[in-house]
């Protein structure tokens, strides 16, 4: 796991999942107990990472095949780790991170169709010895994910990125492939079910976060005075 003071926690699942309300809702719970919050994400969160995800997202990438595309998100992930992620959790910070590892076993190994031992070399190199402490999988029948990316993405300014404009059935893979990494490693995943209420899940991961927290602020006491 990620062996620093703080707490290293992951958001994973397929488009439209809710992850990035979800980890907002989580940070305000947390802040309000006194604790330090770095909210995060990935493709991107570092400066040199940021400028990699653009190149993803857009599909500028798509030409040079899945491999370079697994790269890259290689190269993002090491430049975010190295400069945002490692140096806050040593100062004791809880990080949450919409996306990390699991996406790109997922996304690149297993519907890009790229072999695992390649998968497993570049998470390796790319995370450093830095790995969650939790990861939270929001489980979603892809057709309701997708639903809801599409209405997200159906703004003036907004356009659907290349992942979320594949086929129904790629994204339902993917699915299968986060329950089956869960299954695989439960120590470290837990699923919710993202079929859920707003509220009935921010419970659920405020609940599977509770005990792992590194300093709970109502636990703290003021020092006794020295006589």
């Amino acid at each position: 796991m990620s062996a620093a003071p703080g707490l290293f926690v992951t958001f994973e699942g397929g488009e439209g999942a809710g992850k990035s309300t979800q980890i907002r809702l989580l940070a305000e719970a947390l802040r309000a107990r006194g604790l330090t919050v770095l909210m995060t994400r990935e493709p991107g969160g570092s400066k040199g990472a940021e400028a990699v995800r653009h190149v993803l997202l857009s599909g500028a990438a798509e030409p040079y095949g899945i491999r370079m595309e697994a790269i890259l998100f290689a190269a993002a992930r090491n430049d975010h780790v190295e400069q945002v992620i490692r140096p806050a959790l040593s100062a004791g910070t809880v990080v949450l991170c919409d996306r990390f590892m699991d996406s790109s076993r997922v996304y690149q190994g297993i519907t890009g169709n790229l072999e695992q031992p390649f998968i497993a070399a570049l998470e390796r190199v790319a995370v450093n010895g830095v790995v969650p402490d939790c990861t939270i999988i929001f489980d979603l029948p892809a057709a309701i994910g997708l639903e809801r990316a599409r209405k997200r993405s159906a703004g003036p300014d907004e356009q659907p990125d290349r992942f979320e404009k594949e086929e129904l059935e790629t994204h339902e893979k993917r699915r299968e492939a986060f329950l089956d990494i869960a299954e695989r490693e439960p120590l470290r995943c837990r699923v919710v079910d993202a079929t859920q209420t707003q509220e009935a899940i921010a419970d659920q991961v405020l609940a599977i976060a509770e005990p792992l927290l590194p300093i709970n602020a109502h636990d703290r006491h003021d020092p006794e005075p020295i006589s």
